[in-house]
């Protein structure tokens, strides 16, 4: 019977890695985060709300899109516990859950930003 074995090299980078890698429900929570952000209107709900909280109106209003559109998001960015809400009245506000929210979206588009460099066309502008 043939056995599939696994080529180490530097068993010692495989044992700390074995040791740091998290449970599999972190890293369930973890992918399922990503999913979320992974979404260019989500995504661009979490920076609005990083700004302060917005009541669903005003961010339809921002994304061009329905309120109904906007909920649906909202619900599913709740349950994954990316944003709160409270009432005021008859409106909810929402919010991030956590700063850290705010600030894995800024890593990211600082990479972004690293992989894909923009001009820097104010800078640009004021040379010419």
């Amino acid at each position: 019977m043939d056995h599939c074995t696994h080529r180490i090299i530097h068993q010692e980078r495989v044992i700390k890695a074995r040791k740091a890698m998290p449970a599999s429900r972190e890293l369930d929570t973890a992918t399922q985060l990503f999913k979320a952000m992974g979404d260019p209107t989500r995504l661009k709900m979490l920076l609005a709300l990083a700004q302060g909280e917005m009541c669903v109106c005003d961010l339809a209003a921002f994304l061009q899109l329905t309120e109904s559109a906007i909920s649906h998001q909202l619900r599913g960015l709740r349950q994954l516990g990316l944003v709160t809400n409270r009432r005021a009245g008859s409106v909810l506000y929402y919010r991030l859950e956590e700063p850290c929210i705010s600030r894995l979206i800024r890593l990211a588009l600082d990479h972004a930003a690293h992989v894909h460099p923009q001009p820097a066309t104010a800078e640009i502008r004021q040379q010419a």
